[in-house]
């Protein structure tokens, strides 16, 4: 894009009254375009696959379906110049991280003010890094002391664990066997250090694991 032409943004958010905040505060943004709004991963994935958009604006829990990290990586798996900024309420170590490594050029808390939202959408369309203060600051403590790395089923059983479930329950929830819980359960035991289901769930929570 030239520096002259407005950031193209499509909205993506599964709230119909969020979705029509944003779109009544962007109206108001110099430089900003907003050109499609979508309530689903699947539809943002398609309208920025046809409108190709300088920004989508991502919200990251979108209801049933594909969540915002999912669709974050597919749009920008795409040909095209796509950047996704996420603009999420959520802060958890677990989210940023997926967030991020999913490809998103930056991750806004939709506490921030709207010029910093403003600033945020203009810095990911050129590629640049945005993060919300608070974020950079535990973006920056992960880098000095990483947080493990769970595999996908691995954070499911222990989102499930915070819940206070137990092995059947979990089980029961993820459609898997008992005997595959606990050999999970090892293996989240293994990566955060700790050797049982309360010192996983203490840990869990001091290191903001659970999403």
């Amino acid at each position: 894009m030239n520096d002259d032409d407005p950031v193209r943004l499509l909205v993506c958010d599964d709230h119909a009254v969020v979705r029509a905040g944003l779109l009544a505060l962007l109206a108001s943004a110099p430089g900003i375009e907003v050109v499609g709004e979508a309530s689903t991963g699947e539809e943002a994935i398609t309208l920025a696959a046809r409108l190709r958009p300088d920004v989508v604006l991502m919200d990251l829990q979108l209801g049933e379906g594909m969540d915002g990290v999912e669709a974050t990586r597919r749009i920008v798996a795409a040909p095209g110049a796509t950047h996704v900024l996420v603009l999420t309420t959520y802060d958890t170590d677990a989210d940023i991280t997926r967030a991020i490594g999913a490809g998103a050029t930056g991750y806004l808390l939709k506490a921030e003010r709207p010029e910093e939202l403003f600033a945020a959408i203009h810095s990911a369309a050129l590629g640049r890094p945005a993060l919300s203060p608070p974020i950079a600051s535990r973006v920056m403590a992960q880098m000095r002391t990483p947080a493990p790395q769970l595999t996908e089923r691995e954070q499911d059983i222990l989102d499930q664990l915070g819940q206070g479930l137990g092995n059947r329950e979990i089980a029961r929830a993820l459609f898997i066997s008992e005997a595959t819980v606990k050999t999970h359960l090892g293996r989240i035991y293994a990566k955060l250090g700790v050797d049982t289901r309360s010192g996983a769930v203490a840990t869990a929570k001091e290191r903001r694991l659970l999403r």
